[in-house]
């Protein structure tokens, strides 16, 4: 609870906190605005192959254009200044940056900027959960070696999910059940970038005056984020996915504890304890719940003594039927104009604010309609295939393609939809990066798997 307080002693002693951001989308924005008047924070650079892109995000988030007029990132050390620059690897080999923000949400560029900050010894705030889901056991792993932090991006709502879990935990509580809320309805795996805006019902009027990504917007509605961020809890907190991976139960604040509990109980979904789970803010006949989590993070526990039943009582605490189980939650999250933290927590503590302790869920490529031998797959949000949270043995059982791999790649058989995408259904590129460091973390598993079972 003086993670601020230490910030400033490590400014007093070595100046501000010297980061490097990749990537200048929303999230990137979100922190770059909090960014503009951290007195412990230093952006030394921020690269985006499209520099006027990143010089807008700047501008519209309230920095002043001498801020980052710095050619060099030399010159953005030696001023204090930013420098606005092209090329990812000149930041992040850059001696005076101690901290990666890595944004570009894509897995392919994700997996390399990590693994090459690790390499140059920077700790990475990892926001790219679609990397993260994809190879951050192993990334985890390589940056434990190399002695700096990987860690997952305080703001986003996998690591404050991992937040009211580690508290659960640290004060004694067994876990039942950990997730989000998210709009959903069955139909919404199929949804396209075509009929996105049909489902969250922006009119022509919002859409011209924004930023929308259909294919980004698509990602959040179809499912795939939700398994990729439940991947990421899973893999950062031990909780296993159920086998039929997210079942997106309706339920409001106060349906917590009931909803999120075993389903041999009246009103409970969970077909196994430990687990991730979404919260829908839909019931499934398409009307709204309400009070509903949309937009927040939650944990289900369970009392471990009759004393703990009586005491939930005596405070107040909102539970089931039982009385044994209650749910704690966050009602929203902010983003990146949470990220600080992360930062902070790397760099004064040497603590990662959520990261990957093994590879226990995946996001497997699933097919959306049926696909045929030539078809191009298109990846996350688009028309081809969703992503689809599963246990990691399941995943790597089945051989199925991890989705953050799916983009672009070509089917060489048929595979019906709401059928799981296997390595052998297509043709990639094998000397590709982010390919050769997921075959490394699958056989690295496999391998820890089989040792087990003997």
């Amino acid at each position: 609870m003086n993670l601020y307080s230490l910030m400033q002693a490590r400014t007093a002693a070595f100046g501000p906190i010297r980061v490097g951001v990749i990537g200048a989308g929303k999230f990137s924005s979100m922190f770059l605005t909090q960014a503009n008047k951290a007195a412990n924070i230093h952006v030394v650079g921020v690269a985006d192959i499209n520099v006027p892109k990143a010089k807008a995000a700047l501008a519209r988030t309230g920095w002043a254009p001498e801020r980052y007029s710095a050619a060099t990132l030399d010159e953005a050390v030696r001023t204090g200044g930013t420098a606005v620059i092209d090329s990812a690897d000149t930041l992040i080999t850059h001696p005076a940056v101690e901290v990666i923000l890595e944004i570009t949400g894509n897995p392919l560029y994700g997996t390399y900027h990590a693994v090459t900050a690790i390499d140059n010894g920077k700790h990475v705030i990892m926001v790219n959960v679609e990397a993260d889901c994809m190879v951050g056991p192993l990334l985890q792993r390589r940056a434990q070696a190399a002695g700096v932090v990987y860690s997952m991006a305080y703001g986003d709502q996998p690591a404050l999910i991992c937040e009211l879990v580690d508290w659960c935990r640290t004060v004694g509580f067994d876990v039942v059940a950990a997730g989000k809320g998210t709009k959903y309805l069955p139909e919404y795996n199929y949804s396209t970038p075509d009929t996105v805006w049909n489902y969250y019902g922006f009119t022509d009027e919002q859409l011209a005056s924004g930023d929308y990504n259909p294919q980004m917007f698509n990602s959040f509605l179809d499912g795939t984020k939700s398994a990729i961020e439940m991947a990421a809890v899973a893999n950062g907190t031990g909780l296993l996915p159920q086998e039929e991976g997210l079942l997106f139960p309706a339920a409001s604040k106060d349906d917590l504890p009931t909803v999120f509990r075993e389903n041999t109980y009246p009103g409970g979904s969970l077909t196994r304890r430990r687990t991730v789970e979404i919260a829908s803010s839909m019931y499934r006949d398409g009307t709204e719940v309400p009070d509903n989590l949309r937009w927040g993070v939650y944990v289900t526990f369970e009392a471990i003594s009759d004393y703990g039943v009586q005491c939930f009582a005596e405070y107040g605490v909102h539970t089931d039927a039982t009385g044994r189980y209650a749910s704690l939650y966050r009602p929203y999250h902010m983003i990146g104009l949470e990220l600080g933290v992360s930062i902070a927590s790397a760099v004064v503590r040497g603590e990662a604010t959520g990261s990957p302790t093994g590879f226990r869920g995946d996001v497997v490529t699933t097919a959306k309609k049926d696909l045929r031998a030539g078809d191009r797959l298109d990846g996350e949000g688009g028309f081809t295939v969703f992503g689809k949270l599963a246990p990691a043995a399941t995943s790597l059982a089945k051989n199925a393609l991890p989705l953050g791999l799916a983009h672009g790649a070509k089917l060489i058989r048929d595979v019906p939809k709401d059928q799981t995408v296997s390595w052998d259904d297509v043709e990639l590129d094998e000397s590709q990066f982010a390919v050769r460091i997921r075959r490394e973390l699958e056989a690295e598993f496999r391998a820890e798997h089989a040792a087990q079972v003997v």
